[in-house]
């Protein structure tokens, strides 16, 4: 059965969504060639989107990207053009003339180039949008060039609605950069080139704008804003551990047996379900402001309750879905 798409924030208003979406039974289908045009390919369709990329991380089975999707009213025809041609950066002449046709369609005006705006707008400023377009398009390629057919993709993906500033929002971007730590392909994410902080780090433009946006309003710099995600990625050391992760058993043992606390660094290196499966996460005051439009959404009889994340200091950061039976694994 299909999942209803959760939709609770109103026309007008920006957004940050942590997206998750894995391949066909968890197959590790993705080998390097394969990553990199998934990487192109995301900031490209990103672009066309109008959404910003804050950060991501692809593995060989699933990605993880988190994006800021603005509101715009608007958007001008020259831009609308613009983000139609990135999508197709080497054109053929098919896709010439179509670009062509698009651009004359638009300079004319009337009822025609207003229907046309709108069925382009309305491929902009949408999550599902933006993950269908990046989705069918990777599909193809991979298909391709793999000499394979069929469905690539498991599910539609998950996604989290994530309060767009402080701790819950740093919080999730570092957690999506530690997962090649948790997989164990690295114990430095700096050193694992599919993610948004590696990228960052090796000095690219929108990698850097999309960390900067995460730590804006602690500090500004391009600097200033890798520095502050490192700490947060490590604690307060700036050496990675040659261990790179807990797993579920290690965690329970800590914190139920032995009674005992992990480190917030230590906690982001568990696989933790509330990142993927919490559906909102925030302060108390942003998760309990949409009560209301997700007891509606999900015709429930009672309104949820708000839920602390478990299993150490995560500096009062909450979650919609409680996840009482297993948060770690």
């Amino acid at each position: 059965m299909r999942r209803k798409r959760l939709k609770i924030t109103e026309p007008g208003v920006d957004a940050v969504y942590h997206c998750m979406t894995r391949t066909v039974n968890g197959e590790h289908l993705f080998e390097e060639r394969d990553k990199e045009r998934l990487r192109r390919m995301l900031w490209q369709v990103a672009d066309f989107s109008g959404v910003e990329i804050l950060t991501y991380c692809l593995m060989n089975n699933h990605f993880h990207v988190l994006v800021y999707v603005p509101y715009e009213a608007e958007v001008p025809d020259q831009e609308l053009l613009r983000r139609y041609r990135v999508l197709y950066p080497k054109p053929t002449d098919y896709e010439t003339a179509s670009i062509q046709i698009l651009e004359k369609t638009l300079a004319d005006g009337g009822r025609e180039a207003e229907a046309l705006r709108r069925k382009l707008l309305a491929r902009m400023g949408d999550v599902s949008e933006f993950m269908k377009t990046l989705k069918q398009r990777f599909s193809l390629w991979y298909n391709h060039h793999h000499e394979r057919f069929g469905t690539l993709w498991a599910e539609r993906f998950k996604s989290v609605l994530v309060e767009g500033e402080g701790n819950p929002l740093r919080t999730m971007a570092a957690y999506i950069d530690l997962n090649p730590v948790r997989a164990g392909l690295v114990a430095d994410p700096k050193d694992y080139r599919f993610c948004g902080y590696a990228e960052a780090v090796a000095g690219r433009k929108k990698a850097v704008a999309g960390l900067q946006l995460v730590w804006s309003a602690f500090n500004p710099g391009g600097a200033g804003a890798l520095a502050a995600h490192r700490m947060l990625l490590f604690g307060k050391g700036v050496v990675p551990k040659k261990q790179g992760s807990f797993d579920r058993e290690q965690a329970l043992q800590v914190l139920e047996v032995e009674q005992g606390e992990l480190s917030k660094a230590e906690l982001m290196r568990c696989r933790v379900r509330y990142f993927s499966d919490g559906a909102i996460l925030g302060s108390k005051e942003f998760v309990a402001s949409f009560v209301d439009a997700w007891q509606k959404d999900k015709q429930r009889k009672y309104p949820p309750k708000v839920h602390p994340m478990r299993g150490g200091d995560w500096g009062g950061i909450a979650v919609i879905q409680g996840l009482r039976r297993r948060v770690f694994g």
